[in-house]
């Protein structure tokens, strides 16, 4: 598994996350993550990420349904020194599958693209990884690693800072 982590290169073709940009960040005033400081378009965190240097942790979220996603939520994303930590390191990315609050066209077409990227299955699963982007406008996405419900901020933190180690290790 940890070998197929090192080596898997997704390549998320246009049709999948065909979407207009003007669109997405019209949607995004109107959705916003759960938490403060999380962000819902996967093109403004890739934007940040090549700005800042820093890897995207996207979660997959059940955020209004999945108990474990509220218990992850509650222990360790609401907490200072997570905050702290991912200001530092990370990009925050909320990828959410609600089924009470509606989530805009735009967004649901381009959780579902990444979910099926990703090949989630269940709630929560945590990525973490880098993009790039071609001239063709694909995203190639370099994945780190995956991680799920942890009960500690530093139990979570250790274990993406070993995935985050990882970064420009692999070709």
């Amino acid at each position: 598994m940890q070998n197929a982590l090192n080596t898997l290169k997704l390549s998320l073709i246009t049709a999948v996350l065909a979407f207009s940009i003007s669109g997405v960040l019209f949607a995004q005033e109107e959705y916003k993550a759960e938490l403060d400081g999380w962000l819902v378009n996967l093109e403004e965190a890739y934007e940040i990420s090549k700005k800042e240097n820093k890897p995207i942790l996207a979660n997959f979220t059940g955020s209004d349904w999945c108990g474990w996603c509220k218990k992850l939520s509650a222990s360790v994303f609401k907490k200072e020194d997570f905050k702290k930590w991912a200001d530092d390191n990370v990009v925050l990315l909320e990828l959410d599958y609600p089924r009470r609050k509606q989530v805009p066209a735009e967004i649901k077409k381009q959780n579902a693209g990444l979910q099926q990227a990703f090949k989630v299955r269940g709630y929560p699963s945590v990525w973490v990884f880098d993009l790039d982007k071609g001239d063709d406008g694909r995203f190639n996405i370099s994945a780190l690693g995956k991680t799920g419900y942890t009960k500690t901020v530093v139990e979570f933190t250790d274990g993406v800072d070993q995935m985050i180690d990882k970064r420009g290790t692999e070709d």
